[in-house]
């Protein structure tokens, strides 16, 4: 007789069936992004059921997240493909994809070998480390002479974006985010690098602004172009046909009472404008509107207004310009105004811009990138981030390892002879480890339509021959030298992929028990 204990609308999965359950979601998430991977990998078109919004895109994390997962197994993929996204930028779709190979191969063992998942996550364990060590010594760092570590940098670029829409003017993109990259001086914030989509033209037209761009014009009858720019930056109310006091009513007898509140209204703003003007600035960007009388004072005084800068726009002009976002006027010793050698108005495609150029921070830049429609556009700048973010991780981490399966299958060959050191049924555990890090360059040659088990053993041969700069050469479905072709990867995104991949196979691999329960409401009693 089985003793009910869960209350209603609560199932559970015990054993074999949570562990099934746990495996099967991870696998098919796996199966999902997989022929996303490598140079040839292909796209996926999601679409919206509610709206019309539809979205192609390659990254592996941005595919991920736009799916509703039910499976609890398949939510821990997407939580690691994102962090990879947040942690390093790149690397999103690998490190899905081994994890789910992790668990195909823990799946076999449990399955026909009967072995605890506890062994193998010791294993796996013990396997990570041997990857790790291999890839640690398999790395290069080019960081101190400084031509070789631009044209690493050029190459890991090239290498990221040869998968993604950029692929045909990779050589382009590649060199414009190394320039972009290099600008930061070391750093990582991305804010200074401005991205802008504009629609027109083909990708190839986009191009790097060593300016920053906002997408605004200045006010009515002000000059075009500001030399020596002093800036204020303020977020300030500039309206003055409101009474600001909500639901304030006025009862007058005579319009000529009227004309006097009228009167105080503009008085009270030409004092605020006069306030302003004492900063001795020639340029004022306000984040909320300007309204036609203040912007008249403005033009009279000789100060050009923009309105409208919205938060980032002006969040960033003050790092740009080094200076800071100010709401009150009264003390114009205590706050800092930005500064730039000329703002002018520049006309991009259709539209009008402001290019500030000679920014106090020299670092930042504005890539405008063009493309035929809007889905061209977010998938470019997609890539383009990604490939920022892995230059920029590279600046810090400064070592690079080679591309096209060759880091992968470094990594397997060390995890094959650390096997033979470990005893009992751990070693097929290790074993297995090996295998699904063969499974990377394996699905970049199925991906690429050739004979993968041809070409993964000629590969394997080959390095474990000592041949160590081998990989895959995809265009033409043979083994080269990764070195020659330039295929390279940031060391921190393997090292990333390997240790997350197998952490996010051992949370898995320790389930045993999956309850399903509605949460608690108010009428449930404990």
């Amino acid at each position: 007789m089985s003793v009910q204990i869960f209350g209603d609308q609560v199932t559970e999965e015990r054993a074999e069936n949570a562990r099934m359950s746990a495996f099967v979601g991870a696998i098919a998430v796996g199966d999902l992004v997989k022929s996303t991977l490598g140079p040839k990998g292909m796209d996926k078109l999601l679409q919206s059921a509610s709206s019309e919004n539809s979205l192609v895109t390659n990254d592996g994390a941005t595919i991920l997240k736009s799916i509703p997962l039910d499976n609890p197994a398949a939510k821990v993929l997407v939580n690691i493909s994102k962090v990879q996204d947040d942690e390093v930028g790149d690397g999103t779709t690998s490190v899905t994809v081994l994890s789910a190979e992790l668990l195909r191969e823990a799946e076999k063992m449990i399955d026909q070998a009967r072995i605890h998942p506890q062994t193998i996550i010791e294993g796996f364990r013990i396997a990570s480390a041997a990857a790790l060590k291999a890839l640690d010594s398999a790395a290069v760092d080019n960081s101190s002479d400084s031509e070789k570590f631009h044209s690493d940098l050029v190459h890991i670029a090239k290498t990221t974006l040869s998968s993604k829409i950029l692929s045909q003017d990779k050589e382009y993109f590649s060199n414009m985010a190394t320039d972009a990259i290099l600008r930061l001086k070391g750093s990582t914030n991305l804010e200074h690098i401005q991205i802008i989509k504009i629609l027109g033209g083909k990708l190839s037209d986009s191009f790097l602004d060593s300016g920053f761009i906002l997408q605004k014009k200045f006010g009515n009858n002000q000059p075009k172009r500001v030399e020596k720019a002093k800036i204020l930056l303020a977020n300030t109310a500039l309206d003055t046909d409101k009474v600001k006091i909500f639901g304030t009513k006025f009862k007058v007898d005579s319009t000529s009472k009227l004309a006097q509140l009228e009167k105080a209204e503009r008085d009270k703003m030409a004092s605020k404008i006069n306030k302003i003007s004492k900063f001795g600035i020639n340029t004022f960007i306000n984040r909320q509107l300007i309204y036609d009388y203040p912007e008249q004072l403005f033009t009279d005084m000789n100060i050009n207004s923009i309105e409208h800068a919205d938060f980032e726009g002006i969040e960033r002009l003050a790092l740009v310009t080094g200076g800071e976002v100010v709401s009150t006027f009264d003390d114009p010793e205590k706050c800092k105004l930005g500064e730039c050698d000329l703002i002018e108005e520049v006309i991009i495609g259709e539209e009008t811009f402001l290019k500030f150029s000679g920014c106090k921070a020299g670092e930042a830049c504005t890539i405008v990138l063009r493309g035929a429609t809007d889905q061209v556009l977010d998938e470019a700048e997609r890539s383009l981030h990604d490939a920022l973010s892995v230059l920029s991780q590279t600046t810090k981490e400064t070592r690079t390892v080679l591309g096209g399966g060759c880091a992968e299958m470094i990594m397997s060959k060390a995890v094959d002879t650390q096997a033979q050191n470990v005893d009992g049924k751990k070693a097929l555990a290790v074993e297995a480890f090996a295998r699904a890090l063969r499974q990377l360059p394996t699905i970049l040659a199925d991906n690429a339509g050739f004979d993968s088990s041809e070409l993964v053993s000629k590969l394997r041969s080959s390095i474990y021959n000592g041949i160590s700069t081998s990989g895959l050469d995809l265009d033409n479905g043979t083994i080269a030298d990764m070195r020659e072709l330039g295929i390279v990867e940031s060391y921190k995104l393997k090292r990333a992929v390997v240790s997350s991949a197998s952490e996010a196979a051992e949370v898995l691999l320790r389930v045993d028990n999956i309850i399903r329960a509605k949460p608690r409401t108010a009428d449930r009693h404990m």
